[in-house]
C-alpha cells in the first residue's frame, strides 16, 4: 500500500462544460458564450493547486469534446487527473448560465441526466490513490449524481477515517437532484458526520438540521463527532465553532462590484482548506475563506476568480 503522502488533498465529482453568456438577458436570446469549466469540487481542486497544493481530482468524462476539454484544463491548472476515467458510454454533461450586472444570481440551465460523472461508483476508488492524500475534501453535489455515486461519497469517507486522514464536507445543497428532500437531508447529514470540518452556509444548515441560529447548527453537527463548524453567513461572512467550544464571527470582505455570485462557496472553501492544511488557526483560515470568496465573485465564470499564491499575498 502506498502509505506516502503524495498528494495534499483528494476530492471527487463532476466537471461539465459551462456556457456564460456574453449579453444579458432571456438565454433563449443569447446568440454568444464563452466556453468554461464548472464542477464544484473541480472548482476547490483548481483553487487549491492555484496556491501550490498538490490535488487529486476523481472523475468520469464522455469520450468527447468537453472530455477533452476537461482534460486540458486539469493539466493548465495542474490538477491531478491520474483516476479520471473517459467512459465513451456516456457524454460530458454542460451547462447555460445567464449574465447579471446587478449582482443577483445567474440562472443556470444544466444538461447533466446520464452524464459521465454520474456514473462515479465505488469502482472509482483506487486505495492507493487515496492513500496517497492526506485530507480529503466531499460535497453534496457528488452525492447528489446517483445512488453510486452516493455510495463512492460514504465508501471513500470510511475508508480515508479509517485511514487516519481528515475530512472536509460542503453540502452544496443541489435539491433538484435528489428523489426527496428527506433523503437529501438524511444523507447529507450522514456525510457531514463522517467529516472533521463541515462547511455549510446558513441557510443550507437550516435546512439540514431543523436549527435556525448558526450556533444551533454547529452544535448539531458537534454533538456528533465533527470538530469545527464553519457557517457562511452571506454578506456578514462567516461564523465557526469547534468542538473545543471556541467561536467567533469572521466579518466579511466588502465588495463593491459582484460580477458572478456562482463559485463564492467554492472560493471560501479553497481559502478555508488550504490554510488548514497548512496549519494555520481557524481563524485565520476563515479569513483567508472570506477573502477568497469576495475574490471569487469579481470574475465571471466559477474559479476564474480564484487566486494563486502571489495574488493572494498582494
Amino acid at each position: 500500500m502506498n502509505t506516502q503522502n503524495t498528494l495534499d488533498v483528494v476530492t471527487l465529482g463532476e466537471a461539465m462544460a459551462m456556457f456564460v453568456a456574453a449579453q444579458t438577458g432571456d438565454l433563449a436570446e443569447v446568440e454568444t458564450f464563452t466556453k468554461r469549466i464548472a464542477g464544484a469540487e473541480l472548482n476547490v481542486a483548481i483553487g487549491l493547486a492555484r496556491l501550490g497544493l498538490n490535488v487529486g481530482w476523481v472523475s468520469r468524462i464522455g469520450n468527447d469534446s468537453f472530455g477533452r476539454f476537461t482534460l486540458q484544463q486539469l493539466a493548465k491548472e495542474g490538477v491531478n487527473a491520474q483516476q479520471v476515467t473517459v467512459d465513451g458510454r456516456y457524454p460530458t454533461g454542460f451547462q447555460l448560465k445567464s449574465k447579471n450586472t446587478d449582482g443577483t444570481d445567474p440562472s443556470v440551465e444544466y444538461f447533466r441526466k446520464g452524464s459521465a460523472a454520474s456514473h462515479l461508483s465505488t469502482v472509482d476508488f483506487d486505495r492507493d490513490y487515496f492513500a496517497g492524500a492526506r485530507h480529503l475534501h466531499l460535497s453534496g453535489v457528488a452525492a447528489a449524481l446517483s445512488a453510486e455515486s452516493l455510495e463512492l461519497c460514504h465508501f471513500a469517507a470510511a475508508e480515508m477515517r479509517a485511514l487516519g486522514k481528515t475530512i472536509s464536507f460542503d453540502p452544496n445543497l443541489r435539491p433538484v437532484l435528489w428523489s426527496s428532500r428527506e433523503l437529501m437531508i438524511e444523507q447529507l447529514n450522514k456525510l457531514a458526520c463522517a467529516a472533521d470540518w463541515v462547511l455549510p452556509g446558513l441557510k443550507e444548515g437550516q435546512i439540514l438540521t431543523g436549527q435556525s441560529t448558526a450556533e444551533g447548527i454547529a452544535d448539531f453537527y458537534l454533538e456528533r463527532g465533527v470538530q469545527a463548524v464553519i457557517i457562511k453567513t452571506g454578506p456578514e461572512g462567516a461564523w465557526f465553532k469547534t468542538a473545543a467550544g471556541d467561536q467567533a464571527a469572521v466579518p466579511a470582505v466588502k465588495v463593491t462590484n459582484v460580477v458572478d455570485t456562482v463559485g463564492a462557496g467554492d472560493g471560501f472553501a479553497v481559502g478555508t482548506l488550504s490554510a488548514l492544511l497548512e496549519g494555520k488557526t481557524l481563524l485565520q483560515a476563515v479569513q483567508r475563506g472570506n477573502k477568497i470568496g469576495s475574490l471569487a465573485i469579481q470574475a465571471i465564470g466559477d474559479s476564474e476568480g480564484l487566486p494563486t499564491r502571489a495574488a493572494l499575498a498582494e
